[in-house]
């Protein structure tokens, strides 16, 4: 593995030394341990299996079909790895996204050729964007039946090229398990993200010989004369601000610095705010953390990054959601960038200082520098926007906020995770819940896709079994696209706590209508009556229905105590606005008046 480097440092130019580690167990080498009387002839299916075994997966989640049914037979009479079945492919690469953010492991799902592969694409696409580390496994149609329009034949790699980090069609069977072996190696070093391996079914049934590897650690290089150059200057930049801020995004969690980043901030006093992708990078109760910055971020997060000199931004790749107006964002102040890729330094925020590479390596030589100061009235006046812009939970109905507040507060210091879906709960769950430890906060950052916070509820539930107990928060609109996975979930009994805010419309798509299009609500009601409690009991999951504070808080003092079983609220609403709200085109500290 090569090392590329810049000839100079400067803003606008970044340094990238040796693609570094996302976790502490990506693949650099391959520690060739082969003994010759462990060398076995088996199927293709078979090698598959013992390459899962090989990599450490444990479950993999999946819907049969004609072209991958060799797997499964595999798969059949063994108790080592263990598979899942869903009630959609869609869902078991949400549950394999879900089972990667909880464990920090490859999540695996498998499918079959056609519609089977075509359905994994919306759940590839997510982790892609969040950069979640997932293999996936298509069965194909024989070779010999490639390219003649067999029943359900679909080019699978060109669909999912643009969504995926790399892909493989195997064509021979001798290339199935070094095939394997690079997938779970691209899927985990570097950024991470999916990879997809495409199986003609004939290949499942041919002999191979397999010999078993080790899979060794790597560690990261060292950085060059002209990286610590740089590294240096950044640091010095850091002591000389007067106002810097810190933004944490899921490249933290990604790899693996949640306490060297702590250790960052208490040694320079800096405040520090986090993406939607970076709740629990920092525990959301350090008294440095100022709480969820962007476009429904809190305000006196929102109007930090406003009057930063200095901002510090730590695996978050500056998305629009987080930034508003790029020009009024990043007027009069400066700006470091630290992410293991290189691809994202002056993508959207030209004129960085940009470090590519390993975060722990860099956040050590950052903190060479001694502090200079206390940032005495930065903070003074952080802490007046704080006071100024606390959130009131003194209502007397039942609302979103209200009751997110009251799950923290029931769940704060317990083994709880929270997985949301998309839409206006999802920026409530931000700005309310309090997520304490990294790898508890599940949800779809990047593509947003509704139907997203079940499956990968699912999948985290999964893989922590009884250690640990995910709080599931969803819309009536979401609920609706993959609550199918509520079957799964009461056939497995995993005891995720499932809460359905039912406002009976899309709430954020309502809410955009109101603020960019004058309140010409179209396609947004949801007013033909469901009644989500029957759905779930149909199941076999006991629902419940609540329309007072003090239902809820009866309701969900009795589900947390029943922590064997899954069970659902059903929150009964009225229709509200997500507040703040950046405005459309301005500042990230200018808000929408929704009064």
């Amino acid at each position: 593995m090569g090392r590329r480097f810049s000839h100079r440092c400067g803003r606008g130019v970044f340094l990238y030394f040796l693609l570094s580690v996302a976790d502490e167990y990506v693949i650099i080498f391959f520690k060739y341990t082969i003994n010759f009387e462990e060398c076995v002839r088996v199927r293709g299916a078979e090698a598959v299996l013992a390459c899962l075994r090989e990599q450490g997966v444990d479950t993999v989640f999946g819907y049969p079909g004609g072209m991958i049914l060799p797997l499964y037979d595999a798969l059949y009479g063994q108790d080592s790895v263990r598979q899942v079945l869903v009630t959609h492919e869609q869902n078991a690469a949400h549950a394999a996204d879900g089972y990667a953010r909880a464990t920090g492991r490859v999540g695996v799902c498998i499918a079959t050729s056609g519609p089977g592969a075509t359905n994994l694409v919306t759940g590839l696409a997510t982790a892609y964007m969040d950069s979640i580390p997932v293999v996936a496994i298509t069965g194909q149609v024989d070779m010999a039946m490639l390219g003649r329009d067999a029943f359900q034949e679909t080019d699978i790699l060109d669909v999912t090229m643009p969504i995926t980090k790399h892909n493989y069609k195997i064509k021979r069977v001798d290339d199935l398990v070094p095939a394997m072996r690079k997938a779970f190696e691209l899927a985990r070093s570097g950024r991470p993200g999916p990879v997809l391996l495409d199986v003609p079914r004939n290949l499942f049934f041919e002999e191979i010989v397999y010999a078993p590897e080790e899979v060794a650690r790597r560690t990261p290089g060292t950085p060059d004369a002209d990286f610590m150059i740089c590294a240096a200057e950044a640091a010095e930049e850091i002591v000389r601000a007067e106002r810097p801020l810190v933004i944490v995004g899921g490249g933290v969690i990604s790899a693996g610095t949640s306490a060297e980043v702590t250790a960052f901030i208490e040694k320079y006093n800096l405040p520090v705010v986090h993406t939607l992708m970076g709740m629990g990078a920092v525990r959301s109760s350090h008294p440095q953390m100022l709480g969820f910055a962007g476009m429904h971020g809190e305000k006196a997060a929102n109007y930090a990054i406003g009057a930063a000199d200095l901002v510090i931004a730590i695996g978050s790749r500056f998305a629009d959601r987080q930034t508003g107006n790029l020009s009024k964002y990043t007027a009069n102040r400066k700006f470091i960038h630290i992410d293991i890729d290189p691809a994202e330094i002056d993508k959207n925020i030209a004129g960085s200082l940009g470090l590519a590479g390993d975060m722990r390596t860099i956040l050590e030589l950052l903190m060479r520098q001694p502090p200079k100061g206390r940032l005495s009235a930065w903070w003074e006046q952080i802490r007046a926007w704080q006071d100024t812009y606390d959130y009131d939970y003194h209502v007397g109905r039942l609302t979103v906020p209200w009751a997110l507040h009251r799950i923290a507060e029931s769940t704060m210091g317990k083994p709880y995770a929270y997985a949301t879906d998309v839409g206006q709960h999802q920026m409530w769950a931000a700005l309310h819940l309090r997520v304490e430890e990294p790898r508890t906060w599940l949800t779809s950052g990047g593509l947003g896709t509704m139907g997203y916070g079940l499956p990968a509820a699912m999948g985290a539930q999964a893989a922590w079994g009884s250690s640990r107990r995910v709080i599931h928060i969803a819309g009536d609109g979401g609920i609706k696209m993959t609550g199918s996975e509520y079957y799964t979930i009461a056939r497995l009994n995993l005891p995720i706590l499932s809460i359905i805010v039912n406002n009976r419309s899309l709430g954020m798509i309502r809410q955009l209508q109101k603020v960019l299009y004058d309140e010409r609500y179209i396609a947004c009601a949801l007013d033909h009556e469901m009644d989500y409690v029957k759905y779930a009991e149909s199941f076999g999951i006991k629902a419940v229905s609540v329309r007072t504070q003090e239902e809820f808080a009866a309701e969900l003092h009795e589900a947390l105590a029943d922590a064997a079983h899954p069970r659902v609220i059903v929150m009964e609403t009225e229709r509200s606005f997500v507040e703040p709200m950046a405005k459309g085109g301005a500042r990230i500290d200018e808000f929408v008046d929704f009064k």
